[in-house]
């Protein structure tokens, strides 16, 4: 049995939207964050970085959102392009630039006071470089024209899209306001997988 730990709203939202659209056995196992049982001697056996989520496939303990999403579209084929293929390595590239340039600008946009002394300033730098990324994002949907991120069909790059989108409902100029994304985001949060996750994490409005 697949056990996925996470915490409402958290980076675990998008593996259990995953799970979810798959639709295969799986168990949630809530982290009692507000008590730190993330930073746990038990939980740091699991990810020795403290964060959310974890994965326990079998013998197999995994951590890092983007890697989680990689090994169960693996596992359970429909939800990535076909291995050697162009559009494998558009799917590469899109978790990759998520994780890796999206996300890691958020981190500082949510936790500026890990960057320096004057948080405000850390903040406003970091909104202001994810503001381009989302018009890349949007710029991305409008040229193909697909309903889903990678074109026609719905893929593991569509839940670490809409939840990184989702965490930016608070700035200025959130993921949503840009055409082509907005839409995006709309279609992603109609799926049956997304609203019964929505449900189950008891996710405030607005959700993205």
């Amino acid at each position: 049995m697949i056990e996925l730990h996470y915490y409402p709203s958290n980076a675990s939202f998008a593996p259990h939207i995953l799970l979810e659209e798959m639709g295969i056995p799986f168990e949630l196992r809530e982290v009692d964050r507000a008590n730190n049982e993330h930073k746990s001697p038990a939980y740091l056996k699991l990810n020795p970085n403290g964060l959310i989520p974890v994965l326990v496939d079998g013998d197999l303990v995994l951590y890092e959102t983007a890697a989680i999403l990689m090994h169960l579209a693996d596992c359970h084929p429909g939800f990535a392009p076909a291995p050697g293929t162009p559009q494998r390595a558009q799917y590469y590239k899109w978790m990759v630039w998520l994780t890796n340039t999206l996300q890691a600008m958020l981190i500082h946009y949510f936790y500026p006071d890990r960057m320096a002394s004057d948080a405000a300033e850390v903040k406003a730098r970091a909104e202001a470089q994810v503001a381009p990324m989302l018009d890349q994002m949007d710029a991305e949907l409008a040229r193909h024209g697909g309903p889903w991120f990678l074109g026609s069909h719905y893929s593991a790059v569509d839940p670490l899209a809409f939840m990184l989108c989702r965490w930016t409902r608070m700035q200025a100029r959130p993921a949503k306001a840009r055409p082509a994304l907005g839409a995006y985001l709309q279609r992603v949060l109609e799926r049956p997988a997304t609203q019964r996750v929505v449900a189950r994490e008891k996710l405030a409005e607005p959700v993205y």
